[in-house]
């Protein structure tokens, strides 16, 4: 704000239903000096009941005001604090307490962070609370008491703290209440500094804090409501408001006397300072009226109204009256009302006072002629709030669209955003479309492309969704993109780079994995499709084989040493030999073994997520259970494999082994390997628990497909 003699001013204003006072000064230590005041009243009922009616005359009245003040001053004022009337007053109590990480020495800003964490929980309590149509804002708050460590403490700043709290109450006005103010100050080309409550505002002056440790009600009678607050133990425990006060009474004179509203106002302040009244009716001719008659007049008026604001105090207190109420405002000044009061209250008259000068003893005027009654408690309070608290509303810009948001001092563009209704998922980059398939029957995902993130500028000025933002910025939002969609190849698939190892002719050769997607097979340049379903095959036959190491196919064929036919299926490590033989072993003579569809593919072990590459995304709750079943059919897969490489009208021999001390009878082929074993002997390969399998034979490890003797010994157990 502007300066005078080198001090930051403060404009405070008073809009109420008859009059708007406008007040200036500044904080020097404890004391606030008014350099200068101004009121002026409305020329027509353009606010009634607390509440702007019409924003354009109430904004020129204020534009009066402020002229007015700046000729005194010498100089423009472009910031304006102001206070709205409790009209739909709604409070909520609650309590919100922070830990920190250490124990830290509190700072004025963690006890201005904690007091706006708990407004923001009052407002969602409150919204939880209340179910209505119409927009609410906090237009002021009051710290009832603080905690340290979950003590009691009147001052929490300089003390060392793990956790610190605050009992705070918050109070709530509908938006169009809030939104004429603004609008009419906006009117008259000023900006908001401050917004407080009207009581909040007068308790500053008429109720210093040596005072709140007893139990006291504040009632500010204006002219279109009275507003009350509440103290006790040292805080501000309630408000509350009733919409009726002084324009009531003015109402029974304008009736009476058959004036208009401005003649009966003046009546009514001539009351208590005359004994008669001399007034001009609306048909010109000269009347009289004596005070007598006039307070005889409004007596039952102020029954009624008292009445009101008493009961309002009893709510407010628990049900009980209070010790003792202080008055402030131009409705309380008419004769009668205080001792009204103390009798509806059922409280000794003297407890029921004015509060002007009196309770104005930090106040320095330093301007000629100043007013220091009740009517001037309100303004001067409405200007010491903007030390006490910033409770403001800003508007910005948001993509040409105004917002109002309420300014907890660490605004950010996300909060402007979620104002204006932008969509979430328009502020940060978005992935192309997934493709979702199945690989041997688990599920598998690729996720598309990273789209390109929202573009922000604040001001002309690049920022992101973090960049705070004040009242007049301009905000611009390009949402973002989405990116590619997902193109996973088949060749890319992990188990498509493993090899199949085979021994040929004492020759290892190595061979690629076929793959076949939905029942057809498929090269590796093939592009994965939504929902395809995937099977890996590990398995050439011999044929295969043959023509991958371009070998004719003449003679026996032997695979692992027993014979077999050119569909017979090698896997990985199996050796084949293709040797002269007489016609009875050529494999012209074998059976022919069974085609095998592409949905009874046996399938490979699946790999752990950890060794995916990047590209491929593997659901990762795959379980320990499913890894080791896993292991279990390559084994059961490994002896299908070596027993079908056997016709089962060839020689047989019976061959006799000791397994873990038991004897066990081998039968059904001409040879037999290791793994030949489990045909025979029960052995619970899927109970592995994490451990590892060891098999012995005659003392040394043993290979799956290692060839057996009679009487050789066989260890198989769990490490």
């Amino acid at each position: 704000m502007a300066a005078v003699k080198g001090k930051d001013l403060v404009f405070g204003l008073d809009i109420g239903t008859r009059s708007i006072v406008g007040t200036v000064g500044y904080k020097d230590g404890t004391r606030f000096h008014v350099v200068a005041q101004r009121e002026k009243e409305h020329e027509s009922r353009a606010m009634l009941d607390g509440q702007i009616h019409d924003i354009g005359k109430v904004g020129a009245t204020i534009a009066e005001v402020k002229g007015l003040l700046e000729q005194d001053l010498g100089r423009k004022l472009t910031q304006v604090c102001i206070a709205a009337a409790g009209r739909v007053l709604r409070t909520v109590t609650t309590s919100v307490e922070y830990t920190y990480g250490t124990e830290k020495e509190i700072l004025d800003e963690d006890i201005y962070a904690l007091e706006t964490m708990g407004v923001e929980q009052a407002y969602e309590e409150f919204i939880r609370d209340n179910d209505t149509d119409m927009q609410f804002y906090c237009v002021g708050y009051t710290a009832m008491r603080y905690y340290l460590n979950g003590y009691p403490i009147g001052n929490l700043e300089g003390h060392k703290a793990r956790t610190a709290g605050v009992d705070l109450i918050a109070t709530f006005l509908p938006d169009d209440v809030v939104d004429g103010l603004y609008k009419a100050v906006g009117v008259a080309g000023l900006q908001v500094a401050n917004l407080t409550l009207e009581p909040i505002a007068a308790i500053q002056v008429a109720i210093p804090e040596k005072f709140r440790m007893l139990n006291l009600a504040l009632v500010d009678v204006g002219a279109g409501t009275s507003d009350i607050s509440i103290t006790k133990e040292g805080a501000i425990t309630a408000y509350g408001m009733i919409p009726i006060a002084g324009d009531s009474l003015t109402e029974i004179l304008v009736q009476h006397c058959l004036v208009d509203f401005e003649t009966a106002e003046q009546i009514k302040r001539k009351i208590g300072v005359q004994e008669s009244i001399d007034y001009v009716d609306i048909l010109g001719l000269p009347q009289t009226i004596g005070a007598g008659e006039a307070k005889e007049l409004l007596q039952d008026n102020i029954q009624r109204m008292t009445k009101e604001v008493a009961d309002c105090i009893r709510e407010l207190n628990g049900e009980k009256p209070v010790s003792a109420v202080f008055v402030v405002g131009g409705g309380g000044m008419v004769p009668g009302y205080t001792q009204a009061l103390a009798e509806q209250l059922g409280i000794a008259k003297e407890r029921v006072a004015i509060r002007g000068e009196d309770v104005m003893q930090t106040i320095t005027f330093d301007v000629a002629n100043a007013r220091k009654d009740s009517l001037m408690v309100t303004p001067i309070g409405i200007c010491l709030s903007y030390y006490e608290q910033s409770n403001n509303f800003i508007f910005v810009a948001f993509n040409d669209q105004r917002v109002k948001l309420y300014d907890n001092g660490r605004l950010s563009v996300v909060e402007a955003a979620i104002a204006a209704g932008f969509p979430n998922e328009n502020l940060f980059p978005k992935r192309g479309d997934a493709v979702e398939y199945t690989v041997d029957g688990k599920s598998r995902m690729v996720r598309g492309e990273q789209g390109e993130a929202a573009v922000i500028t604040v001001n002309g000025q690049e920022g992101d969704i973090h960049t705070r933002i004040q009242n007049g910025d301009k905000v611009v939002l390009v949402p973002s993109t989405a990116g590619e969609a997902a193109h996973p190849m088949l060749e890319r698939l992990p188990e498509m780079a493993q090899q199949v190892h085979i021994t040929v002719g004492g020759i290892q050769i190595e061979l690629p994995r076929q793959a076949y997607v939905n029942g057809q097979r498929q090269l590796g340049f093939y592009e994965i499709q939504n929902g395809d379903e995937i099977r890996i095959q590990n398995w050439y036959t011999v044929e295969q084989v043959a023509q991958y190491a371009d070998i004719p196919i003449q003679g026996r064929i032997l695979v692992n040493d027993a014979p077999a036919r050119p569909n017979t299926k090698v896997y990985e490590g199996f050796d084949v030999r293709f040797e002269q033989g007489e016609i009875e072993d050529t494999w012209e003579n074998l059976p022919e073994e069974p085609e095998e569809t592409w949905e009874e593919l046996p399938k490979e072990p699946e790999e752990t997520w950890e060794n995916l590459p990047e590209e491929t995304e593997e659901i990762r709750e795959e379980s320990l259970e499913e890894t080791e079943e896993s292991r279990e059919d390559t084994v059961d897969r490994a002896q299908e494999n070596a027993a079908e490489t056997v016709p089962a009208q060839a020689g047989e021999v019976e061959l006799q082994v000791v397994v873990n001390r038991q004897t066990v009878t081998l039968r059904g082929k001409s040879g037999y390997v290791f793994v030949d074993i489990f045909d025979f002997f029960e052995f619970d390969l899927g109970n592995s628990q994490g451990r590892n399998i060891v098999t012995l034979l005659n003392g040394h490890s043993a290979q799956h497909f290692e060839e057996l003797h009679q009487g050789d010994e066989i260890e198989i157990y769990w490490a």
